[in-house]
């Protein structure tokens, strides 16, 4: 394997953490609320999510993030998705979504991630989603762009609070 390649297809959660310093920064438990809303601006969904962002020192996966979302009626929901690292991304493939996810190299203040995936079963709905981190780490805001059949139905925003750094509890 070539030094580029090592480089790409980290073993170590260590070695992915340098591969994707703004994603490393997102390690921890974070409090927040997701907005839905339509096409045109008219709020559909609300609820509050626990995400707990980790990163394993032993397992398959050398990241793994659990949500746990709450509506105010008392619904609850908890979705999980360890990810695989290759070619210098993380990739999901599980019974919720397809996709991958990227430090946005462009960003040369180190705050941006990106991430495009589809829903498992739906290949014609596709989204985008954007991550930016604070420079103190414990404040961060995501953006969602959901496609149906090349058509934008959807936007979800995110602001959240980074509560601790400590997810071995999870």
């Amino acid at each position: 394997m070539s030094a580029t390649t090592a480089r790409k297809n980290p073993q170590t959660a260590q070695e992915l953490k340098t591969l994707m310093p703004v994603l490393a920064r997102h390690e921890g438990i974070w409090e927040g609320m997701y907005r839905h809303y339509d096409a045109e601006g008219n709020k559909i969904d609300e609820h509050k999510a626990k995400l707990v962002c980790r990163f394993p020192t032993d397992g398959p996966h050398l990241y793994h993030q659990t949500n746990y979302y709450t509506w105010a009626d008392g619904r609850t929901e908890e979705r999980d998705f360890p990810a695989m690292v290759r070619d210098g991304r993380l990739y999901w493939d599980n019974e919720f979504i397809q996709g991958w996810a990227a430090d946005m190299d462009l960003d040369t203040h180190g705050r941006t991630c990106v991430l495009n995936w589809v829903r498992t079963g739906e290949p014609n709905l596709y989204l985008y989603e954007m991550i930016q981190i604070s420079d103190c780490g414990t404040k961060r805001a995501r953006t969602w762009q959901w496609f149906r059949d090349d058509e934008l139905f959807s936007r979800t925003l995110v602001d959240e609070r980074k509560i601790s750094d400590d997810w071995s509890g999870y």
